[in-house]
Parts: C-alpha cells; structure tokens; sequence
C-alpha cells in the first residue's frame, strides 16, 4: 500500500515536476551560503575560485565545508515538506511509510547492520593493508565532524529518500500505474544525479553502476517493505559512518576521519562486490527477517487506485 498512497485522481504527473522544479530552487537556496564562503575567499583572500567539484571540496576548512554542504538540505527539507501539503496535500508520513507510524526499530536495525558491516570491513582491510591507510585522528576536529553529521546527515539523507524512494516513487506509479517503472526511474536518476561526484573523476563512469545499484537495492528495500524506513537506517550508516570513518582525497566528502585511504579504488571491491554480492545478501537478510513475499507482484505489479478518505 506504501506507494498506493500517492495515487489520487488531483496528482497529474505534472504537479511532480513541478514540484521538483520547487525542490531544485530551495536546493539552489540552502547553496548560497557555500557560494557566499568560496566569494569570501576569492575575493579578500585572494584564493583561486575552484574550478570543479573536486577543489571545491578543498577550498574551504574540512568541517566549515562539510557543515555548509549539509545546511543546503535543511531548506531542500522544509521545501519537500512544503509541495507536498501545498500542491499534493499530502502528509510527510504518506511518503515515508505505510505504517500509522515511522517504525523506528526498522531504522536501526538497518542502519546498525549497516554500520557493523562498514566498521568491520574497514578494520579488516587496515589489518591486511596497513600500507593503504594513513592513521590521521585528531581529537577537536574530529568531535565537530561527529555532532555536525549527527545532526545535520539527518536532512540530508532524509531529503534524498524522501525524494527518491518516496516523492518520485509515487509520482512515477502515478504516471505508469504499475511498479517497476517507478522503481527503475528513480534508480536510475538517483545514480545519474552522482556523476559530478570526484569519485567518478578518479574511478570513471563505471563507479555509476554503483550508485544505480544502491538506489535499486534502497528501492526494492522500500516497496517490499512498504515503506522507506530500511532505506534510511542504510543511508545514514553509509553517509554517517563513512564520513567519520575513513576519507581519501578523492571522496565526495573531505572530512577529519580516523582514516585516510590512499589505495587505488578497484572496480571489483567498490563497485561490483557491493551491487552482485552484499545488497542481495541484505535483501535476505531483511527478507527472512520482516517475511517479505509476493515479491512479483511488490516489485512489478500493477498499481490500485485507492479510495483515500
């Protein structure tokens, strides 16, 4: 019934863009405070303005950067909220759950095999290969960057799925009246909005195959589930987690890890192991668990209009 809850007779594919429209202005909006600390910079320090994603990253303070880039999401929050009581009247719980209720032990569940998985594989990695890592903890920065992510990755992991698995999800089933276009459009937009991330400036564009992989592996999540509450456990550990735990120069985020990678990234371990082996792993895993099943049906099945009260 999860994306069922968006199909009203009022919600014209239209309004979707539309509102998406609205979602990239408030998006522009909660930039302007980073574009207003790089034009300090150029302008009384003199710096060179960064020319692409990768030194933009590098121009400013680590934790100054970081703080300023997950701010922007506050407004991308308040503007999701916004369309959907405004030009869909629609609940914020109407696309994160089908449940009375946000159910929270899901959230940390997901988001705790998550982490576990993350920590643990990284540890293993630095006992084998000490040589790739380079041990850079320091105690302040380090403590910023934990109650910055612990606040602010909220909005910014929020944003994305509530977009991606919740917003768009239901739009799409509104436009296809079916499941597994909705599921493959957002996949695929979610994977294709990362190809201004450095990691595909160092990696190629084979590291998309990745991101498309997640957002289908965050999606089947979301509609087996019947709700996006495994899909949000997931991101925070994956953005939260990596973010305090190890960083390379060429990652999305600069921050002050424990860790520094600085190994080659490999297509097999980065890519292809994640999509083929451990999503499909956690997928039986959460299915045994919460006994997902009609798994054709949930994932290409037609959708129903639903009389909503």
């Amino acid at each position: 019934m999860f994306i069922e809850q968006g199909i009203r007779s009022e919600n014209k594919f239209w309004k979707y863009l539309f509102g998406s429209v609205l979602l990239f202005g408030a998006s522009l909006i909660g930039q302007l405070p980073l574009l207003m600390g790089i034009l300090y910079e150029t302008l009384v320090h003199k710096k060179k303005y960064p020319d692409s994603n990768a030194a933009m990253m590098h121009f400013l303070e680590p934790n100054f950067t970081l703080f300023l880039l997950l701010f922007s999401f506050v407004f991308v929050f308040g503007g999701i909220y916004f369309v959907l009581r405004n030009l869909h009247h629609q609940s914020l719980l109407s696309i994160i759950t089908s449940r009375a209720s946000i159910d929270w032990k899901r959230v940390g569940f997901s988001f705790s095999i998550w982490a576990a998985f993350t920590i643990g594989s990284t540890t293993v990695f630095y006992v084998l290969h000490p040589e790739d890592f380079v041990l850079q903890f320091q105690g302040v920065p380090f403590l910023i960057l934990f109650a910055i992510g612990l606040v602010l990755f909220p909005f910014q992991i929020g944003s994305e799925e509530l977009i991606f698995r919740g917003y768009l999800m239901q739009g799409f089933g509104n436009l296809a009246h079916n499941k597994w276009f909705p599921l493959l459009m957002t996949s695929l937009i979610f994977g294709l909005l990362h190809i201004a991330n450095p990691e595909v400036d160092k990696m190629g564009y084979s590291i998309l195959i990745y991101y498309i992989g997640t957002g289908l592996f965050l999606g089947i999540c979301t509609l087996m589930d019947e709700g996006m509450e495994l899909a949000l456990g997931f991101h925070f550990a994956n953005n939260f987690i990596g973010a305090v735990l190890v960083t390379s120069d060429w990652s999305a985020f600069q921050t002050y890890a424990i860790l520094k990678d600085v190994s080659n990234p490999s297509s097999l371990i980065d890519v292809l192991l994640p999509v083929v082996v451990i999503f499909p792993i956690l997928l039986v895993l959460f299915a045994r668990k919460y006994q997902w099943t009609n798994w054709k049906e949930q994932l290409i099945g037609k959708i129903n209009k639903v009389n909503h009260n």
